[in-house]
């Protein structure tokens, strides 16, 4: 947690349930994000990391618990005020969720039009800063994502996160299907901007390499609840799944790595 922030979180779920018929995903699920913090949100698979993603930025609706963000119960907005928060954050999807029929610059202007009133050719403008951001060439922004690798189509789709200067930024698999040296070129690229952009990221991930590289803290989505701390923290921890996740081969793998 970043020193002296624990009392004002930017982002605090309390009491949070989920439930899809008869399955129950989560149950009492309590934790907090720190401004300027970069937390990681992992678990197994069926532990409800994306739904419960989802139901932080307001794309899915939780049973039962309270989701505050910048000081806002999300789930006590009216629409206007909804829209003016979601103005306040960008998401990045795993797959870029990308318009194909949308050029990169054309795909990132759309928050802008959106949510602003500015000329067109100052939000043209933004685009293009915003593509150099990223690390992508000033060639990519007239391409359709059908012409972009898997790397570049994540990139224009953080760009086009990026669009509106958010304070959080809300990540869903951001590495997955990248090959090693994409994957870790694309985490130095998140914590650069976190760092020189000052944000909150909120990442779900299953890289461990990730998790070492760049977060601050990782809840742990296990037994339908959440164990928060450190990676520190989490190696002392004598749960099963968190045992054998950080300790697994892979883990140490990511361990040894980052020293």
């Amino acid at each position: 947690m970043i020193a002296g922030r624990e009392d004002h979180p930017v982002i605090r779920v309390s009491g949070l349930r989920t439930r899809f018929g008869q399955q129950l995903v989560h149950d009492g699920v309590d934790f907090s994000v720190a401004k300027g913090e970069v937390m990681g949100l992992v678990g197994g698979s069926g532990t409800g990391k994306s739904v419960l993603l989802r139901e932080i930025v307001g794309l899915m609706e939780p049973t039962e618990g309270r989701i505050e963000v910048l000081g806002r119960d999300t789930r006590q907005l009216s629409e206007r005020e909804r829209i003016a928060l979601q103005a306040r954050w960008g998401m990045l999807f795993q797959d870029g969720a990308l318009f194909s029929s949308l050029t990169v610059l054309e795909n990132i202007q759309v928050p802008l039009k959106e949510h602003t009133s500015l000329p067109r050719d100052l939000i043209e403008e933004i685009a293009r800063v915003k593509v150099a951001m990223v690390g992508l060439g000033p060639e990519a922004g007239n391409k359709y994502p059908s012409q972009l690798s898997g790397g570049m189509r994540k990139r224009a789709g953080l760009a086009r996160a990026l669009a509106m200067d958010p304070e959080i930024l809300f990540l869903d698999e951001p590495t997955a299907g990248l090959d090693p040296i994409g994957a870790n070129a694309f985490d130095e690229l998140i914590g650069n901007l976190q760092k020189s952009l000052g944000l909150t990221v909120v990442m779900v991930t299953h890289d461990l390499d990730s998790l070492y590289a760049i977060c601050d803290r990782i809840a742990v989505l296990v037994d339908k609840k959440v164990v928060v701390g450190t990676i520190d923290d989490l190696l002392k921890q004598d749960h099963p799944w968190i045992h054998d996740y950080f300790h697994g081969p892979r883990g140490r793998a990511a361990g040894a790595a980052r020293g």
